[in-house]
């Protein structure tokens, strides 16, 4: 293959190419998530243990050093508000995560670029397998605590991965446009990292939308984290059904912007070659 032979940037395209290299996506996933633990004692134990820890660390730091509730909830127990806040920040994870290493996927896999035939536009989505895998590994824990605590779990949690998969769509998008552009411009990984910090504390993951004054909520909610975290919790802890019209719309604009993220991710693949 040549590398610097246009590809198709359809739709068409990226489905098939993601249908096509399944098994591929799959193998390098389990590689890289296998590859972070391989020198470790422990292994994969550490999968379950770090959010275990930091869940213990909100926990203290929020409710008992800064005394922090969510909301006007009298009666909120202190697991109470560390759950509240975990979901948040496992959403904030899930993006954060893909985003910051998406600049550097180009550049840290130079011999696929340059030597092999390889379909380049999968990285972006192994990037969010390995991801992915920590968040199942992270919500297996919240959910465990919110169980132990309160001796139930609401139904609506099996709707989770229903409300998720269209914040993996966004990444998709933000992680194509992300690899592009850093194999060209090699200081977007320092904004990147400064602007999902600023997600954190932007995404209501420290407190609700509604503590906001009015005319600051719908800018919040224009955060495209906002709106999936605030859609995590209604499920996972409040047992409540998500905002399906919402979750329509955000598919639908989640799918444009994926796509142009993709279709600028392969009129640029061409010149990768004469960056690297």
């Amino acid at each position: 293959m040549n590398p610097h032979a246009a590809q198709s940037a359809t739709l068409y395209a990226l489905v098939r190419s993601l249908r096509d290299n399944r098994k591929l996506i799959f193998q390098m996933t389990r590689r890289e998530v296998l590859g972070r633990y391989k020198e470790s004692v422990m292994g994969l134990l550490w999968t379950f243990l770090n959010p275990l820890i930091m869940l213990v660390v909100y926990t203290f730091v929020f409710s008992v050093v800064f005394k922090a509730r969510w909301g006007s909830q009298g009666e909120e127990s202190q697991i109470q508000f560390a759950v509240v806040l975990f979901a948040g920040l496992i959403v904030h994870g899930l993006f954060a995560e893909v985003i910051n290493r998406s600049p550097t996927l180009i550049l840290s896999n130079v011999n696929y670029v340059k030597k092999v035939v390889f379909p380049l536009e999968i990285l972006p989505i192994v990037a969010i397998g390995t991801a992915l895998f920590q968040t199942l590994v992270s919500l297996f824990v919240l959910l465990f605590v919110f169980l132990m605590f309160n001796g139930f779990l609401h139904w609506t949690v099996l709707l989770t991965p229903l409300v998720l998969f269209p914040l993996i769509i966004v990444v998709s998008g933000f992680s194509w446009m992300l690899a592009s552009l850093g194999a060209f411009l090699r200081d977007v990984g320092q904004p990147i990292g400064i602007f999902t910090t600023a997600m954190l504390f932007l995404s209501a993951v420290f407190y609700p939308v509604t503590a906001l004054p009015e005319n600051l909520q719908p800018w919040i909610r224009l955060n495209p984290l906002a709106f999936i975290i605030e859609q995590v919790r209604e499920v996972l802890l409040y047992g409540h059904q998500p905002n399906w019209i919402g979750l329509g719309l955000y598919v639908i604009g989640a799918v444009a912007f994926a796509w142009v993220g993709f279709a600028w991710f392969q009129k640029t693949r061409k010149g990768f070659a004469d960056v690297v």
